[in-house]
């Protein structure tokens, strides 16, 4: 069809993965590293999980379908040899690792790497942090992650994201959004 253009004269073959996507995010200091909670977002823009894939309507964390054992896997397999390469490389990685991951049948397989937080995820990250985040920096910027006893909180966050109507297909004219005591008290119950 036309609507690809040049792009859709190739086809790629890729390897079909079933299973289901986690966020995962480490802090990294060129040595050390602390990984936060797993998180899982929400790409579709409609309920249901329908409709065309977005930059993220939503997320929560911490997920419920990662235990210690899959946490463990994605140090020792994921994180830990890549950063080790690294520093072989003489690039030691200092920052944010964000590694997009699909679990199949409890094995995590690393779909991509980014070198920063994602959003939405970033936003339910922040809240259940207990320990200082400026701290939490500063020791990744001072490479001293090891001296640092993170804590994170044993709640949930949730993020919704609310968008236009016509989002993503094209902008819509401006709207007043409201939310009132009643929205407000409903939510508190629910």
């Amino acid at each position: 069809g036309t609507s690809f253009e040049d792009a859709g004269k190739k086809v790629i073959v890729e390897e079909f993965l079933d299973g289901y996507e986690l966020s995962m995010f480490a802090i990294c200091d060129g040595k050390d590293f602390v990984l936060l909670p797993a998180a899982q977002d929400h790409k579709r823009v409609g309920d249901g999980d329908s409709g065309p894939n977005t930059g993220g309507m939503g997320a929560y964390a911490p997920t419920p379908l990662v235990d210690e054992e899959l946490y463990q896997k994605v140090k020792d397999r994921i994180i830990s040899p890549t950063l080790d390469g690294m520093k072989k490389e003489n690039a030691p990685f200092e920052g944010v690792l964000f590694i997009g991951i699909m679990v199949v049948d409890g094995e995590p397989i690393t779909l991509e790497f980014n070198v920063r937080f994602g959003d939405p995820e970033c936003e339910i990250l922040m809240p259940l942090l207990e320990t200082s985040v400026s701290e939490l920096f500063y020791k990744g910027a001072t490479k001293d992650l090891d001296s640092l006893n993170i804590q994170m909180s044993d709640k949930y966050a949730v993020a919704v994201v609310m968008s236009s109507k016509d989002y993503p297909y094209k902008s819509s004219k401006a709207s007043e959004i409201i939310v009132d005591e009643i929205v407000i008290e409903e939510l508190k119950h629910n």
